[in-house]
């Protein structure tokens, strides 16, 4: 067939498709569903990546510290005149011994302190006090103290140079497990980055060539074998594969992509080789953007995170005001030493550090599980806002539905086969590239049917096809196509038509042989996802451009009570404030490009089979795959992120309010006082405590399966037919 003759049966049915798609549907894809989907602006972004990589670098240095100033605190603390009284053993009586703490302990505040020290003077530059500075205060009383102590200046039972060595080992110590943990929530971004192949194959001229990714430009061709990873973004020329997709999607089972499909940087050709045309290349990939959209939500600042760094600094002078309260006390009522030494627990036991890591390291994890799952976390407030909502608005097209049409039914007349009239249909359209054609010729595939070749290929705009196939003129087409044949359409066509259907029929030498029902194909996920939602209490809306009787259809059909026809992709954020307007936290779940305004306009907006296109600038969360039950995940995330963060944060901040008062000494008239070395002890269990608690966020399995398990579609299955949908 002619170029020609494929624009011609393009530009028919694409005003009318065989004169059977309904207007309301033909405006919404006019609208541009799937437009927009090349543009990457943005991917070249990836501020905040180095950053991340950055933590693993810092745990190395914490770590290699930590034990280089747990060697040296040994002597200090062994060789410390107070410690020994504690325990009850004698030092040697040389001289010498009484200078092993002072000299050693100098080298442990001047080196293992540097951190906290540096960190102290950055945050009063930026008049933004909190944990490196009461960290730094604490250490250096300690110090000088100590070293008063030891010239004979003051009270020798100010010798706090064991005191210093422990407190300078447990601070690094808390810091090393803090960055470790940062350095283990960022590796979705190495592991992404690792992805792409060290080498590529690009064709030359029939010329295999070997090249690094990174010398690959637009338009090359490039070889991808069997088990071979592809080094960019592009099209495949020739071949088809089952890919590997998890990386990007987080579904598991392999994808079928054959010629003229898309395919992403980093996914893995299982069991077949492709050659493909690279169409976008470095910072444009779908990684790329992948890893930018990590790395910005990991650099985002939520609600939570915002109530943290206030509760910090409030702690801050709240720490320092009990100082001055507990040395102004002890020395009004005449223990001046004893002033010294419970100012510095207060100091000591009042370090946000736990404060500090309760909500960055529970809002990291989550979002580096998320991205595990095929759930981009763009936003972090949205992430938090997710618990909240109590209303979910999908629109239809692509996402409740598959957003193509699909053959759900072939009626043969008297004295023929379903079989023989698909075939015959896929016959007649084979050469043909609209998307009904398709959709038939991809049916006819499913069921193995044999087709045979055709010729004389026709088309006419409105009316339908005609092409001889075995000896016989072969036409599909609407109703136009009837009246063109006198012929009259068989009597099912009145039950498809009140589905909203597409409904073409087959003729034979003029003759009707059967009658074949399109329709936009319910996803098989999106039964669990609704009957998820709604056992969540989360009522389900559904949006569209179709007309009523197609919504109607697939309303009752999924269970949805609620939904809202024949609405432009311009208008749906007015639906969005409608539900607002009534009360309602709204998630907007959408395709990302034509519900760029209803998605900006909910409370948080959900992007859905994004693919490859992960630069949406009006979504807050962005599921890579097509799956509708991860909105369910994204839940299921937020709530178990909230809890964590909530628990962190009253076990750091309660647990300060409650130590800082039995440091200074309030229980000091019954006999107990909360000593320093204690104190500093249980400040790092706390910061342990905090982040083994975070840590517990990685037993969350995301997978959509295991959220929302498939056999939700059987146990609702007679719950969904007894709802009665109502159009707003």
């Amino acid at each position: 067939m002619s170029d020609p003759d494929h624009r011609q049966h393009a530009d028919h049915g694409s005003r009318a498709h065989h004169g059977a798609v309904p207007a309301d549907r033909q405006a919404e894809h006019r609208a541009g569903h799937h437009d927009g989907h090349g543009d990457h602006a943005g991917h070249g972004d990836h501020a905040g990546h180095g950053d991340h990589a950055g933590h693993g670098d810092h745990a190395g240095q914490f770590r290699r510290l930590f034990w280089i100033m747990l060697i040296l605190a040994v002597p200090v603390v062994g060789f410390s005149g107070m410690f020994s009284m504690l325990l009850g053993y004698q030092l040697p009586a040389a001289d010498w011994v009484g200078w092993i703490s002072p000299l050693l302990g100098t080298v442990m505040y001047v080196w293992g302190g540097r951190p906290f020290l540096t960190g102290a003077v950055d945050e009063m530059r930026r008049r933004q006090p909190g944990m490196m500075l009461l960290i730094a205060l604490a250490i250096t009383v300690a110090f000088v103290a100590s070293w008063a102590a030891s010239l004979g200046i003051v009270d020798h039972g100010l010798d706090f140079w064991w005191e210093l060595a422990l407190l300078i080992v447990i601070m690094l110590l808390g810091h090393w497990i803090e960055m470790r943990s940062l350095a283990q929530t960022t590796s979705a971004l190495d592991s992404l980055a690792a992805l792409l192949p060290d080498q590529a194959e690009r064709l030359v001229d029939d010329v295999v060539e070997p090249v690094s990714p990174a010398d690959l430009g637009l338009g090359d061709l490039v070889v991808v074998r069997p088990g071979a990873r592809v080094p960019a973004d592009g099209r495949i020329r020739s071949g088809s594969a089952s890919m590997d997709e998890s990386m990007i999607t987080g579904e598991s089972r392999p994808v079928r992509r054959g010629e003229g499909d898309t395919v992403v940087a980093g996914t893995v050709a299982t069991d077949s080789g492709l050659r493909v045309e690279i169409s976008a290349v470095g910072d444009d990939t779908a990684l790329a953007g992948i890893q930018r959209l990590v790395a910005a939500a990991q650099n985002s600042t939520s609600r939570a995170q915002r109530i943290a760094d206030r509760a910090a600094a409030w702690l801050f002078w709240f720490a320092l005001l009990a100082g001055v309260v507990t040395a102004v006390v002890w020395t009004a009522v005449g223990l001046p030493d004893e002033a010294v030494v419970r100012t510095i627990t207060v100091l000591v036991i009042a370090c946000p550090h736990a404060l500090g890591l309760a909500i960055p390291l529970v809002v990291a994890i989550a979002t580096e599980r998320a991205a595990r799952s095929g759930v981009l976390i763009k936003d972090r407030l949205a992430l938090e806002s997710m618990r909240t909502i109590d209303t979910v608005l999908f629109d239809k097209t692509g996402t409740l539905t598959m957003g193509r049409p699909t053959v759900t039914a072939v009626h043969p007349a008297t004295g023929h086969s379903d079989g023989e009239i698909l075939a015959l249909a896929a016959s007649a359209e084979t050469d043909s590239e609209h998307p009904l054609a398709r959709a038939i010729v991809a049916a006819a595939e499913l069921r193995r049917l044999h087709l045979h070749p055709a010729s004389n290929f026709t088309s006419s705009p409105a009316i339908g096809v005609t092409a001889t196939v075995d000896g016989r003129r072969v036409g599909v087409g609407g109703p136009n196509l009837l009246d063109e044949h006198e012929a009259a359409e068989l009597p099912v066509a009145d039950t498809w038509r009140a589905d909203g259907a597409i409904i073409l029929h087959v003729l034979v030498d003029g003759q009707v042989v059967g009658a074949l029902k399109l329709a936009d194909k319910i996803r098989p996920e999106s039964r669990a996802a609704v009957s998820a939602l709604q056992a969540r209490r989360v009522q389900v809306v559904m949006i569209t451009g179709d007309a009523d009787a197609v919504a109607a259809s697939v309303a009752a059909d999924l269970g949805i009570d609620r939904y809202v026809a024949g609405v432009r992709p311009e208008d749906k954020a007015a639906t969005v404030k409608q539900l607002q307007a009534e009360g309602r936290r709204v998630s907007m779940v959408g395709d990302g490009v034509n519900d760029a305004p209803a998605l900006a306009q909910a409370d948080v907006g959900i992007a859905i089979g994004a693919g490859t296109d992960v630069a949406i600038a009006s979504a807050g969360v962005i599921l890579a795959g097509d799956d509708p039950r991860s909105v369910v995940s994204v839940i299921e995330l937020s709530q178990a992120g909230y809890r964590k963060m909530t628990q962190n944060l009253w076990w750091a901040a309660g647990y300060n309010l409650i130590s800082v008062p039995l440091a200074a000494g309030v229980l000091a008239p019954i006999g107990f006082v909360l000593p320093m070395s204690l104190g500093a002890i249980l400040m790092s269990v706390s910061t342990v405590i905090v982040a083994l608690n975070a840590q517990l966020l990685r037993r969350l399995d995301l997978r959509p399966d295991s959220i929302v398990p498939t056999d939700t579609d059987a146990t609702n299955a007679g719950h969904h037919e007894a709802r009665t949908p109502v159009r707003q």
